[in-house]
């Protein structure tokens, strides 16, 4: 059998891409599709190994050796089984997931890993195309109602968990359309919003109702969240981090969501670009390394920016694993993405001093400094080089430093406890010191990916479950109810 030695007959494959030239034309996704016969031999490169460490590597817990090996089957439709007892929503992982299962895959310690992520795209894409994804509404209701605020990853999936469980589950969401951060911060060149709205029209029908332009605690009061027996939130880490120097209120300084969303909004046709979140015609310097601030670089290109240029204050990562992050641990290897592809120029280990002001008060450039890390005591501290002040000509200025934490409206009005992070206090079992009151995904843990609020948010679920009707069959993490063969 090809299984038994996949791993040294078959080459890991990627998709291939449309060329820069011709994707930056346009906001749509650009790779080509891999044929059958190719997934079916990424599929075998599985070893099988007596330990998976891909398991420990996914924070959903999925069942990565048993799907791949479907996949090498050609039972397409059993992977799909096998992907949604763990995953919600493997259609978004699939496209947006940094895929930590590969770092931890047992072949990555000789050759190039399985391609998990790639496998884990088209097992949705193959069930959405024969029509096995259909919803699965509940037998019986339970009568208990639930609220879960926010429709991001984490939201949607304790929503879907609840109202598989019997629950009736309302979604509350403050902006015009479902998603979130789906929606709202992910480039449609990364994923296009179809992919989003196929999915809810499956939890529409399921039972899952959703409320738009509902902020609760602003043009939704608090007390009507009484009426619920149980509620999720699901908001989010929203508080964008700022960049306190001088000159930081200068025209063209602009939070890097904030030029994403407008953009996606205007692509979405929900509104019309403004000068001051567009790139056309500008030189455009990123500040912030990780990957919004990729995204920033590859929406700049399509805006039609005369020259895009990218700051990370931490050094130049290795291209291969340092004993810092040993397998399986992630590797904090240089990332070129996409869009770094398509068109920037790099700094490392430069700190920004000042957004320098022309007469109208518009940004006009940026003074920097180089710096090193000196460890002091074990702790890596900042030291600026002498001798390597910089001044860069630039028109807009995009700042993807992450986030602090979740907005403190909800928490102060409900009166939740928070921690010392101002992420929403909740123990193991996401229960907050209001007992019918739980929290799941980046509102709780704070800035994270997109499988962490997925794993949340059923997590949650199971724990609210539980909270109801003092039982509950809802699996936990990586214990999915998978289906016999």
């Amino acid at each position: 059998m090809d299984k038994l030695k996949g791993f040294i007959k078959y080459e890991r494959k990627e998709e291939q891409t449309i060329p820069v030239p011709e994707r930056v034309k346009n906001y749509k996704e650009f790779s080509h599709e891999l044929s059958n016969e190719e997934l079916n031999e990424q599929g075998a490169r599985c070893m099988d190994c007596g330990i998976p460490f891909c398991h420990s590597g996914c924070p959903l817990g999925n069942l990565i050796p048993d799907f791949n090996s479907a996949v090498y089957k050609n039972d397409w439709k059993r992977a799909l089984e096998i992907l949604h007892s763990t995953n919600n929503f493997p259609e978004f992982t699939g496209r947006l997931c940094p895929a930590p299962c590969e770092a931890a895959c047992v072949l990555g310690i000789i050759k190039p890993p399985v391609a998990i992520e790639l496998i884990e795209k088209y097992i949705p894409e193959r069930g959405f195309k024969e029509g096995w994804i259909k919803a699965v509404p509940p037998e019986t209701r339970t009568g208990k109602t639930v609220a879960v605020v926010g429709s991001g990853p984490a939201g949607l999936a304790a929503a879907q968990q609840l109202n598989r469980a019997g629950h009736s589950v309302i979604v509350l969401e403050r902006d015009q359309k479902i998603g979130g951060l789906l929606r709202y911060g992910i480039p449609d060149f990364k994923m296009e919003k179809w992919v989003i709205d196929r999915r809810l029209k499956v939890l529409e029908e399921e039972g899952v109702e959703f409320r738009t332009n509902t902020n609760v605690g602003v043009n939704y009061e608090i007390e009507k969240l009484k009426e619920f027996d149980a509620i999720v939130l699901c908001g989010g880490a929203t508080e964008k981090r700022s960049l306190p120097i001088p000159g930081a209120d200068a025209k063209g300084v602009v939070q890097a969501m904030d030029f994403l969303r407008r953009n996606n909004e205007v692509v979405d046709g929900l509104a019309e670009p403004t000068e001051e979140l567009h790139a056309k015609d500008k030189h455009v310097i990123v500040i912030g390394g990780g990957d919004t601030g990729s995204d920033c670089v590859g929406t700049s290109n399509r805006h039609g920016a005369k020259s895009v240029t990218n700051f990370e204050i931490l050094p130049m990562p290795s291209e291969s694993r340092t004993g810092e992050s040993p397998w399986p641990y992630w590797p904090f290897t240089l990332k070129t993405t996409s869009s770094h592809e398509e068109g920037v120029e790099r700094n490392w280990s430069i700190s920004t001093r000042e957004f320098v002001k022309d007469a109208e008060g518009n940004v006009k450039a940026l003074k920097t400094v180089e710096i090193e890390w000196v460890k002091t005591d074990g702790r890596p501290q900042l030291k600026e080089i002498e001798g390597t002040e910089k001044e860069w000509p630039c028109d807009l200025v995009l700042l993807a430093l992450g986030f602090t934490g979740p907005e403190k409206t909800l928490s102060q009005k409900l009166g939740l406890e928070v921690d010392t992070r101002t992420n929403i206090k909740a123990g193991e079992d996401y229960q907050t010191n209001i007992p019918n009151i739980f929290t799941a995904g980046d509102m709780r843990r704070g800035q994270s990916l997109i499988v962490w609020a997925i794993s949340e948010g059923r997590e949650a679920a199971r724990s609210v479950d539980l909270f109801l009707t003092g039982k509950t069959d809802l699996p936990t993490k990586g214990a999915g109810d998978l289906p016999q063969p």
